[in-house]
């Protein structure tokens, strides 16, 4: 089993359930940390982030309210996605948000 730390940054799209992740055919991959900064100077920003596994799509938030120039941890905890599994994110206006994710993929 080969072990690989990845990372994530994106600025999010306005548009409802944009894919900010695929887990890798044959791998499960572990969201280590997740962080989202406005970088908007004035306005607060919504936040969305759900999880489809291709038969399920489940909330992890739901229009979480980011205030101008601060940050916010929106998964406590860690996350496992399976092979195929998506990640989605998108804010209420695009380009305040920035995502970063710290992942550990496990490939089998």
């Amino acid at each position: 089993m080969a072990e690989a730390f990845q990372t994530v940054n994106t600025a999010l799209a306005a548009s409802a359930h944009a894919v900010v992740y695929t887990c890798p055919g044959a791998t499960t991959a572990i969201v280590i940390h997740c962080q989202v900064a406005n970088v908007d100077g004035t306005n607060a920003a919504d936040l969305n982030i759900d999880m489809n596994d291709g038969s399920t799509v489940a909330a992890l938030v739901s229009t979480l309210s980011v205030p101008a120039d601060s940050a916010v941890n929106p998964i406590g905890g860690k996350l496992v996605l399976k092979a195929n599994d998506e990640l989605r994110a998108w804010a209420g206006a695009a380009s305040d948000l920035e995502l970063t994710l710290s992942l550990l993929e496990i490939t089998s």
